[in-house]
Formats: structure tokens, sequence, C-alpha cells
């Protein structure tokens, strides 16, 4: 069983680690405004290994050795070979994944340790941008990465007309394997499209729900730590403003530019640091939902459509024929956004939409022979 000295020592050791790594980034970075950023890094954590060793004390047990641990010294090695970039990688990597470490430890309640680490991996995400530090060219990779191409509605039609289109084509082709009548396959493709619309409807609104309702309580928790840490937020946002290319001086003047005004200062903190359109918050779920709804059904529908007018043979060859033009469009079309080769998209989803297909069909020309045998 952990006890409250192993917690200690343990943040204790990882804060030394951590506060040695950067002086080691700051020692190598040759841009001095990068420099300045792993420095102010640096003396965060060396003051986080100060209170934890001051619990240490409290506690009577014995204080870690100072000394950094063998990985440190490796990555430190590899730094001062490679680059600082190699540090920013790992150090990226390792303050995201330990954004929220404080948040349930008692003894940093009240304190700048859950806020820091969080600020960490925000900074530490905008260094590693580049392996050679952050230039003021980042700046507009960095604000524009949230407003790409790719919205709510996108990503529905992608998923939705793909998923209508090979889950209904596969459905159909395995009732008519079957040799069911060509109304139980029409009504077996009608139905299997209302029911795919709806249940893409209903996920994609509660996907895109609940990541608003996250994005909100991000916003909410942001508004309270300016509240509460003014002067805490704002050093985050300048070094925030630093990562990005700035020079020192130069983000502290922004940063407090901005704090000025209150709305201003939250707006441009969530932006920054969590990456969020406040007057967005992801999109809207309902026109993520309804877009999922019809898209899927327009896909559903095309090999549906043959069983209104023909049965048996004829119908299956024509649903499979207008089955296989959606999926090479559909695959062409997508490569149009993605920016991938329109042909071979096409054709990687005509294919796998047809071995789907293929392998339904079989499986219910197997069940109708055993069903009717």
């Amino acid at each position: 069983m952990t006890t409250d000295t192993d917690r200690y020592r343990e943040n204790f050791t990882e804060e030394v680690n951590a506060a040695f790594l950067y002086r080691v980034a700051a020692e190598l970075e040759e841009d001095e405004s990068i420099a300045g950023v792993y420095v102010r890094l640096a003396e965060t954590e060396e003051k986080h290994a100060a209170l934890w060793r001051e619990k240490l004390e409290g506690a009577g047990a014995a204080i870690p050795s100072t000394e950094p641990e063998l990985r440190s010294r490796i990555l430190a090695w590899l730094a001062r070979r490679m680059g600082p970039g190699v540090l920013a990688q790992v150090m990226a990597s390792t303050e995201m994944s330990g954004r929220t470490m404080y948040d349930d430890q008692p003894e940093a309640a009240g304190t700048s340790l859950p806020s820091d680490e969080r600020s960490h991996a925000i900074v530490l995400d905008a260094l590693r941008k580049d392996a050679s530090g952050v230039t003021g060219g980042v700046l507009a990779r960095l604000e524009g990465r949230h407003r790409a191409v790719g919205g709510n509605a996108l990503r529905a039609a992608v998923l939705g007309a793909n998923d209508g289109l090979v889950s209904n084509t596969s459905l159909v082709m395995g009732v008519a394997g079957a040799a069911f009548s060509a109304t139980a396959v029409l009504l077996s493709g009608l139905a299997g499209l209302l029911a795919g619309a709806v249940s893409m409807a209903l996920g994609e609104w509660l996907s895109v729900q609940s990541s608003r309702e996250l994005h909100q309580s991000q916003i909410e928790s942001e508004r309270q730590e300016i509240l509460e840490m003014p002067e805490a937020e704002a050093e985050e946002l300048a070094l925030i403003y630093q990562a990005k290319g700035m020079p020192r001086e130069q983000a502290e003047r922004a940063a407090k530019e901005v704090m000025k005004d209150p709305d201003a200062f939250l707006d441009t903190k969530v932006r920054e640091e969590l990456g969020i359109d406040p007057e967005d918050l992801g999109g809207s779920a309902w026109e993520a939902a309804i877009a999922s709804f019809f898209l899927f059904a327009a896909g559903a529908i095309i090999p549906v459509v043959p069983f209104f007018f023909l049965e048996g043979t004829p119908a299956v060859l024509w649903s499979l024929g207008l089955a296989a033009i959606g999926l090479f469009l559909l695959g062409a079309a997508t490569a149009l956004v993605t920016g991938t080769n329109v042909t071979r998209t096409g054709l990687r989803s005509l294919v796998l939409g047809l071995l789907a297909a293929g392998i339904t069909y079989a499986i219910g020309s197997l069940l109708g022979v055993t069903v009717g045998g």
C-alpha cells in the first residue's frame, strides 16, 4: 500500500528530474527566448520539489537524492548530441500525461501545483511543434489548427454516408443471398436504413453534446483559476506567447494588456491554452445529428432502390452496380478533402465495400441453404 511519504518521495523525484531536463534544454537552446521559457519551467519545478522536500522533512522521512535518475541522464546525453528538440518531444508527452497528477492530492489544494502542471503541458505542446525550437511562424499553425476544414457536418458526411452505403449494401446482399423475396429484401433494406440513420444521429448528438459540455466545464474551470490566481494565469499566458516565439518582455506586456479586460482575458486563455473557440464549443449537436441522419440515409438508400422495381438476380446486380458507383464516388470525394490520390482512394473504398458485400452475400447463401434444406 502506498503511503503519504511514498507519494511525497515520488513527487519529489519527478520534479527533480523535470527541473534537470529543463535546465539541460535551456543550456542547449540557441534561441534565447525559448531558453528563457525552459529556465522558468525549471524554476517552477524546483519550487515544486522544495514543497515536497518540506513535506518529507515534516514527516520525518529520508530525503531522496537530488541527482537525476538514469533515464533523465540518458535523455540529457541524447539531447546534447541530437539537439533540444529531443527533450521537447519527450517532456511534452510526460507533461501531458501528468497534467492532472496533483488534482486529487490534498496537499496541492490551494496551491498553484495543479495549474502549473496544466500550464507546462500546454507550453511543452507548443515547443515540441518544431524539433529545433519554436519560431514566430508556428503562431499561425497553432492558431489555425482548430479551424481546419472538417467540422461536425463534414465528419458526419464522411462517416454517415460511408457507413450507410457499406452497412446497408452488406445487409441487402446478405438478405438477398438467403434467397428471400424482393419484398423481404426491400423491407430489410428500409429497416436497416432507418435503424442505422437514427443510431448515427443519436450517436453524433451525444458525441458533440458531450464535447460541448466538457468544453463548458473547462471554460468554467479556467474562469475560476483566473479569479483565484490572476497573476499566475497571466504568467502562464506569457509563457505560451514565449513558446510561440515572442520575446519575453513583449510576451509579458501582451499578457498584462490582455489581463486588463477580464472577458478578453478568459477568451484568450481559453483559445490559447485549451484550443477552444468559446463561441462555437465544437459545433452544434443538432446540426451534427441531422446531418448524420440524412447522410447515412442517402448512402443507405442506394443499394435498396433496385428492389423497388426489380427482383431476383437483376435486382441484385443493379444493387451491386449502384453501390459500386457510390463507393467509388464517396472514396473520391474523401480524397478531395484529405488531399490523397483520388483514383487510389476511390478504388480502395470500392474494393473494401464490395468485399464486405460479397462476404455477407456468401453468409446469406449458406444460411439460406441451411434453413431451406
